[in-house]
């Protein structure tokens, strides 16, 4: 059985919330993704499956976006 912090990384991107400011609206669109935004934290989780998890990172790096 693998470590379920493996699986979480590959189906979800935690960013700090300015990070993704303008772009969660297209993300949604473009992406078969989920923005979610807890309200006691200042981070945005872009939750999907893994293929679409690496879509995105590769859009967010065109857009300039630094992913840790």
């Amino acid at each position: 059985m693998g470590d379920p912090s493996t699986f979480r990384d590959s189906t979800q991107i935690v960013l700090p919330e300015s990070t993704v400011e303008g772009l969660d609206t297209d993300l949604e669109a473009e992406f078969m993704v989920s923005v979610f935004e807890p309200e006691d934290a200042a981070v945005v989780r872009i939750i999907g499956s893994p293929v679409v998890i690496k879509e995105v990172s590769d859009f967010l790096a065109r857009q300039g976006v630094h992913l840790p």
